[in-house]
């Protein structure tokens, strides 16, 4: 039985401007860990969905015990698949992300919706979910644990660097448009769900 996480956030911008942020993010100051990105594929379907996927390498630094257990040679950057729909119709934005290397040691899968609020057009509301796995006999718990609290410091950073490119964006915008207020707004509750299909 793996670790399970799941975060609601609230971000107070618009879905077209969060959307667009989401492809700036990288590099910033607080996802120095993500070392590249590279587009795999993209294509728009007939029914207007934007269809992509994404190479990302980021460092894997190991917990000192398990440095003491596992070979040193092994690899300290882990390869990330970021799958991804964009629907317009609907303004659900998805991603679907898991590791290629290092899966037998600790799997992450990790989906993120950011969908518009109708309620609220200016609001975005970003509901991330995430499965850790892990197959190594006797040490999958601490494991698990380690790839549970690592995931959440990661999280923080995501939202962090996502505020840090509509910070950029929102400036440049007002350099062009006029003045903006709009400022991102965070705050987390818990729900349940289910575990996704991979879907690109």
């Amino acid at each position: 039985m793996g670790k399970y996480f799941i975060s609601e956030t609230d971000i107070k911008t618009s879905w077209e401007f969060v959307l667009t942020a989401f492809w700036q993010r990288y590099p910033n100051p607080y996802s120095t860990h993500v070392l590249t990105e590279d587009v795999l594929f993209r294509e728009v379907t007939s029914d207007n969905c934007l269809l992509s996927r994404r190479l990302l390498t980021k460092t894997n630094r190991l917990p000192r015990w398990a440095e003491r257990i596992f070979p040193a040679n092994l690899s300290s950057s882990v390869y990330i698949i970021e799958d991804s729909v964009i629907n317009l119709d609907s303004r659900r934005f998805t991603t679907l992300t898991w590791n290629v290397n290092h899966a037998k040691l600790m799997r992450v899968e990790e989906r993120c919706v950011f969908f518009c609020d109708q309620n609220r057009p200016v609001w975005t509301r970003l509901t991330r979910e995430a499965w850790i796995s892990s197959g190594v006999f006797g040490l999958s718990r601490p494991i698990q644990e380690f790839g549970l609290a690592r995931l959440r410091s990661n999280q923080m950073k995501a939202m962090k660097g996502l505020e840090h490119a509509l910070s950029h964006l929102q400036k440049t915008s007002s350099s062009h448009h006029g003045d903006s207020t709009e400022k991102p707004k965070t705050c987390s509750s818990a729900s349940t769900s289910q575990k996704p299909q991979q879907y690109v």
